[in-house]
C-alpha cells in the first residue's frame, strides 16, 4: 500500500506532436528532453514507492530508457492520461493506496506540490482524487491573459468552494476580475497545476465512465470526475518563490528555458 507516480506521455499530441522529446536547455545549456526533466522532477518527490512512464510509443520507450526510466506500454487508446495512468494500474495489478499522475509536460513541479497533493488526499478521506492549485501573481495572471489573446491556449485555471472542494476548471481565465494587477500583486485566479492522486478505485472506474459535454469542449480530463458528481480535493501549494509553467505550446518553449535559467536548472 504505497505511493505510485505515472508519468503519461504520447506522442501524437493534438496542439504540439512529439512534446515529450523536445529538447529544453537548462542554465548551464545542457539540453534535456522534456520527458527526461519530467522524469528527474518525478524522482525528487519524497515519500514515493514507484516511478513509471506511461507510453503508447516506442520513440518514447527508447528515450525514457536510455536514461534509465521505468516505462509501461499503453494501449493506443488511450484518450488521456488518465485513462493510460487506470491502464498503467490494471497492467502492474499491485497494492497502491494513491496514485499520482505527474503530466509529462509540466517538469518545473517542486516535489513540496506533490508532496502535499499526496498529504492532502491521505487527509481527506471523502475526496476521490485530488489536485494542486497555485495563487496566481500578477505576472502569472498576465501570462495566462496575453495567451488568450493571441489565441492561444496556455494554462488552466480553477475554482473552488469553501471546503476546497473543485467548482470547475477551465482553459479561459475565471473567474472574471476587471482589475489590472501588477506582477508581483496577488490575485484572486488559481493556476490549476497539471498533477492529480487519485484513489485507485475511482481510477480504475473512470475509463467506463461516459466522456461528458464539458470534458469535450474544455478537453479537460479531470472534467469527468466533477460530471460524475465526484469529489475533487483541491489542495493550495506555495511556490516559495519558485516559477511554474507548463509546456502547451510551441511557444512556451523559450519561456520554460528563460525560467529555468533564473532558477539555475542545469
Amino acid at each position: 500500500m504505497g505511493v505510485l507516480i505515472v508519468i503519461p506521455a504520447r506522442f501524437a499530441s493534438t496542439r504540439y506532436p512529439g512534446k515529450p522529446l523536445v529538447e529544453l536547455r537548462g542554465a548551464t545549456g545542457n539540453s534535456k528532453s522534456l520527458i527526461r526533466r519530467s522524469w528527474d522532477a518525478a524522482m525528487q518527490v519524497s515519500g514515493v514507492d514507484r516511478v513509471v512512464v506511461a507510453t503508447d510509443d516506442e520513440r518514447i520507450q527508447k528515450a525514457a530508457q536510455a536514461f534509465g526510466a521505468e516505462v509501461v506500454m499503453t494501449s493506443e487508446n488511450c484518450v488521456n492520461g488518465t485513462e493510460r495512468c487506470a491502464e498503467v494500474v490494471e497492467i502492474l495489478d499491485e497494492n497502491y493506496s494513491i496514485v499520482v499522475n505527474l503530466q509529462g509536460d509540466a517538469p518545473l513541479t517542486p516535489p513540496w506540490f506533490v508532496e502535499q497533493l499526496i498529504a492532502g488526499l491521505e487527509s481527506d478521506k471523502l475526496a476521490d482524487m485530488a489536485t494542486p492549485v497555485l495563487r496566481c501573481d500578477g505576472r502569472a495572471l498576465n501570462g495566462f491573459l496575453e495567451d488568450r489573446r493571441a489565441g492561444r491556449v496556455g494554462g488552466t485555471t480553477a475554482v473552488f468552494g469553501v471546503e476546497r472542494n473543485a467548482l470547475y476548471f477551465s482553459k479561459e481565465v475565471i473567474p472574471f476580475t476587471s482589475r489590472t494587477y501588477t506582477d508581483d500583486a496577488v490575485t484572486p485566479v488559481f493556476h490549476h497545476v497539471g498533477v492529480y492522486a487519485y484513489r485507485p478505485e475511482s481510477l480504475i472506474a473512470y475509463p467506463g465512465w461516459v466522456t461528458g459535454p464539458l470534458e469535450n469542449l474544455e478537453g479537460l480530463e479531470q472534467l469527468r470526475f466533477l460530471e460524475q458528481g465526484k469529489r475533487i480535493a483541491c489542495v493550495e501549494v506555495d511556490a516559495k518563490g519558485r516559477q511554474f509553467w507548463e509546456l502547451n505550446n510551441p511557444e512556451d518553449v523559450p519561456r520554460l528555458e528563460a525560467m529555468m535559467a533564473d532558477m539555475g536548472f542545469e
